[in-house]
């Protein structure tokens, strides 16, 4: 069944930009490793960034790099899970296009940069993620995001739901 974005909003939501895709209410999640990777000229750039600002970030294989301020504790959530989370989107200029208090959703309607970062951490943890386009908009503008930007995402996991 092909789904309109429409047909998928979450009313109400400031997470709306956040899906990248729907998937049926009906089927099975895959709770399968994302396997998606970043090119190596995202990659670079990114890296140019981090270098340049002088921030302590881990470099994930996939080609974002990460920063845990707090691991949490207990299960890490899956791809498959729901949670609930604050959050700030950033700019790389610092520009804050979007943010969220208590905000519940699933993981697998949310950009790959978010399935891939937020399972780094267990509930009551907190994290910083730098995202390349492709794992996050690639060339699609959205609402405040030019197309192809490196955003920047602080996250506080408050629970898987």
């Amino acid at each position: 069944m092909i789904r309109t974005l429409k047909q998928c909003s979450l009313a109400g939501l400031s997470l709306i930009w956040l899906m990248s895709s729907c998937q049926s209410a009906d089927g099975p999640c895959d709770a399968t490793a994302v396997t998606i990777s970043a090119p190596q000229s995202e990659t670079t750039a990114l890296k140019q960034y981090i270098d340049s600002n002088h921030i302590k970030a881990t470099a994930d294989k996939r080609g974002f790099y990460y920063t845990i301020q707090s691991p949490g504790s207990g299960a890490k959530p899956t791809v498959c899970d729901n949670v609930t989370v604050n959050y700030k989107g950033q700019l790389t200029n610092g520009s804050t296009f979007d943010s969220g208090d208590d905000v519940s959703f699933g993981l697998n309607q949310l950009i790959v940069g978010w399935q891939e970062g937020i399972p780094l951490v267990a509930p009551g943890g907190s994290l910083t993620l730098y995202l390349p386009p492709s794992l996050a908009y690639g060339s699609q503008e959205q609402s405040g995001i030019p197309a192809n930007s490196i955003l920047i995402f602080k996250i506080d996991l408050i629970k898987i739901n």
